[in-house]
């Protein structure tokens, strides 16, 4: 199996958003939601402080995806990375795919010279903290949330 972690394109946008809502994130309602998710993708893909890393499989399909933010911080003299979506197709999962991701990760952050990367997992999400931790991540927070607006 071949896989190769790159830089996501255009022409990605559908087999992202297949991604996402295995994920489980909200589905498009109406065509015009549909038309909205790919904006917000495109906005994404052309800000400087983010970017969007595709695992592909064989060069021919999206099996897994991560979406990178670089967030400077008040009392840090560097930015710190951080990734509020990982995901790899379940039918590929265990297979080294989302380590892989993570190490492409883990070496973006380091030619940026961030001073971390933090993300978040559901607390349900036990097998993803299992992964995260065998990456060496350590829980060292908890995360708030209050819901402002239903879509």
């Amino acid at each position: 199996m071949g896989i190769q972690i790159r830089e996501m394109t255009e022409s990605d946008i559908p087999m992202i958003l297949d991604l996402l809502y295995e994920l489980g994130r909200p589905k498009p309602q109406k065509d015009s939601d549909a038309d909205t998710f790919r904006q917000i993708i495109m906005k994404y893909l052309n800000d400087n402080d983010k970017t969007i890393l595709v695992a592909e499989l064989d060069y021919t399909k999206i099996v897994g995806m991560a979406s990178l933010m670089f967030l400077p911080r008040l009392n840090q003299k560097s930015v710190e990375m951080y990734i509020p979506e990982l995901i790899v197709n379940e039918r590929y999962q265990n297979q080294g795919i989302g380590k892989k991701i993570m190490c492409s990760c883990v070496s973006i952050a380091k030619e940026k010279k961030c001073h971390r990367i933090r993300l978040e997992s559901a607390n349900q999400r036990k097998t993803s903290h299992r992964f995260y931790r065998n990456l060496r991540f350590e829980q060292s927070s908890l995360s708030f949330t209050k819901i402002l607006t239903q879509s």
